[in-house]
């Protein structure tokens, strides 16, 4: 075991998800790099030091240039908003040292290609974070359709709804300016990528997307990005696929959704009722089809770690202290694990084939 210092850029929702994962990763997963909170950087001196001293870093910093240059950070943690992304990310790289970041990978594709480029020519372990489809549910759902279980995947259907933007009269905040705050930069890449993992690459698409609230309380301009968008697709193993995605879509709270039909099966999973995966087998005796509830336990992926009884269930801060593991296990091995940056820029050009199509009214091939 050896420790490793670790600097986070922001402390608000995700900053303290990291900080928290990063403190009890090596409890949890016995981990060999045992990391130590070294530093974190908010947008003023006063909020760092009340991050630094609600989640136990050794010090703070109101600049992430001091954090990412200090000798006693060896990995960064960037979870700051999208347009910072490239930025902390180019010089964690020319600092030699390994970079997480939060999803989106950048604000768009050319910041992704530019983060892509700036890993690959330092050859710094680097990792993409995407937490939902690390659920030992959806770990376990990836699994059956890699070994076949459901046959040939013949369709998919997705959604990422939620309903935190659905009352017009909520003053406008960040979330209602710039396109990479708009649902198709914060919810959709969430959902594209759980349909990259699942099924495979994206061959083709036609998409829509529209704003719902062009008006908001404290939008003098208006709301300047979208509400909701969808796209058809074909994979290119040829199966066909519906997306969508939603921030005004009431009722729903963390409608991370999917279906998986294949030719002997189908998968269903919905991230509101994480710790169960539904099952249809097509071979099952005649009275005896139907979809099968899987409670997750210490068989499926990732759980035991957490908790020895089955349907005791995972959380969502568990999700987090996953990706902790695997970015320090990329770092100990130095071979970053899926998703890299790589991976994650793949999910930023699906993104932006879809607002070419929805301008464009056509389909666009990937």
């Amino acid at each position: 075991m050896r420790e490793i210092g670790i600097g986070i850029v922001g402390g608000g929702y995700m900053g303290k998800a990291h900080s928290v994962a990063m403190a009890a990763v090596g409890a949890v997963f016995n981990t060999a790099l045992r990391p130590r909170l070294e530093m974190i950087c908010a947008t003023s001196d006063a909020s760092a030091e009340r991050y630094r001293a609600a989640f136990g870093f050794a010090r703070a910093t109101a600049d992430w240039r001091a954090l990412v240059a200090d000798p006693r950070v060896e990995a960064v943690v960037i979870a700051s908003p999208q347009e910072t992304h490239r930025a902390i990310a180019e010089a964690a790289f020319s600092a030699n040292k390994p970079v997480f970041c939060e999803k989106p990978l950048g604000a768009n594709l050319d910041d992704s290609r530019a983060m892509v480029a700036a890993a690959q020519a330092s050859g710094c372990v680097n990792m993409v974070g995407f937490n939902y489809i690390r659920t030992p549910a959806s770990q376990y759902a990836r699994a059956l359709v890699q070994r076949g279980e459901i046959g040939d995947v013949i369709w998919f259907r997705g959604e990422h709804s939620e309903d935190f933007d659905a009352d017009a009269t909520k003053p406008a905040t960040w979330r209602n300016f710039g396109a990479a705050n708009g649902t198709m930069g914060d919810l959709a890449p969430h959902m594209i990528n759980a349909a990259l993992a699942l099924i495979g690459p994206i061959a083709r698409l036609s998409a829509d997307i529209a704003t719902i609230h062009a008006t908001r309380p404290g939008s003098e301009g208006g709301v300047l990005n979208d509400d909701i968008g969808q796209f058809m697709c074909r994979f290119a193993n040829g199966a066909m696929g519906h997306l969508s995605f939603s921030r005004v879509a009431l009722g729903r709270k963390m409608g991370y959704a999917y279906e998986i039909t294949g030719t002997n099966g189908a998968i269903r999973f919905d991230q509101e009722d994480q710790n169960a995966l539904w099952l249809y087998r097509a071979d099952d005796a005649p009275g005896q089809r139907g979809f099968r509830k899987i409670l997750t336990g210490p068989d499926h992926p990732d759980y035991l770690e957490f908790c020895q009884g089955a349907g005791h269930g995972t959380g969502y801060q568990d999700q987090i202290i996953i990706e902790a593991r695997d970015f320090l296990r990329a770092i100990e091995t130095n071979q970053s694990i899926w998703p890299s940056f790589a991976d994650g820029m793949e999910v930023n050009r699906v993104i932006e084939a879809a607002h070419a199509s929805a301008g464009s009214g056509t389909w666009i091939n990937l």
